[in-house]
């Protein structure tokens, strides 16, 4: 069956004061999703947590990819390998993921713009084609799984614009080896206000591509049945040249994450 997997962690900033000595100050949160879409069900499966570092609840190294919260956690080992492990309610994850590329940095050598500001902007690298093989826990059943992954870095001091409303996003692994980014943030009076794309094609040459070159246009919306949003689910995308159409494995794929980051959104 063909299923795709979600596993997200954050690291925040709480605003507390830096200078308050007391150990149990929370000035990190770690949060994390994760998700499972199997094909021939309805809707996707998800579960979130949240803690504060430190106590050995939570953690999250600032020297490389290695965090953790609550018994969930993804790590880089000394072999550039990736794994992951979790286990959620009705779902569990246990992957590997081999890298067969040098990652892709996003935007100019890896500064990625948000808006026309400078500071509107995160440092971002990607990581495409991951071989990955594993288990999966589906209720009760153990299932063998293997295929390709992504994986995104991003970090930045602020996550809007004020005049953002929200974005779109899409990382796609293409079928002849080349690695497509794009997005676009949407501006709260039914405008883009910014987007951006980059390209890795098959033989390793990068483009990035400016506001200008890029669409992304929605060609059919599914409405939550539990929160009345409406979400684009079927997206034309345009970088250049290049023109996709985007197709999800199901409609449902809503994530309800009010519990740890405050957040819902369509993934």
């Amino acid at each position: 069956r063909e299923l795709g997997v979600q596993v997200t962690f954050f690291r925040s900033r709480t605003g507390h004061d830096d200078r308050n000595p007391s150990r149990f100050a929370p000035k990190q949160l770690v949060l994390a999703h994760a998700a499972i879409a199997l094909e021939g069900e309805a809707r996707l499966r998800h579960d979130q947590r949240a803690a504060r570092a430190g106590f050995g609840l939570a953690f999250a190294g600032e020297d490389d990819t290695g965090v953790f919260v609550d018994g969930w956690e993804l790590a880089r080992g000394a072999d550039d390998r990736y794994r992951t492990r979790i286990e959620a309610r009705d779902f569990g994850i246990a992957l590997g993921f081999t890298p067969r590329t040098a990652p892709v940095l996003q935007g100019d050598a890896g500064f990625s713009r948000k808006g026309p500001r400078p500071e509107q902007a995160s440092y971002y690298y990607s990581r495409p084609h991951l071989g990955t093989s594993g288990q999966l826990r589906v209720d009760t059943a153990e299932l063998r799984v293997q295929g390709r992954a992504w994986l995104d870095h991003e970090w930045a001091s602020q996550y809007l614009a004020p005049e953002a409303a929200g974005w779109d996003w899409t990382g796609l692994n293409l079928d002849d080896g080349a690695a497509l980014t794009v997005f676009r943030m949407r501006a709260r009076d039914g405008t883009v206000h910014w987007a951006a794309a980059t390209l890795r094609d098959a033989r390793g040459r990068v483009r990035t591509f400016a506001p200008r070159e890029v669409a992304m246009r929605p060609l059919r919306t599914w409405r939550s049945p539990r929160t009345g949003v409406d979400y684009p689910v079927r997206m034309g995308v345009q970088a250049g040249a290049l023109a996709l159409e985007l197709e999800p494995l199901m409609d449902d794929q809503e994530l309800d994450a009010r519990a740890s980051t405050g957040t819902i959104y369509w993934e």
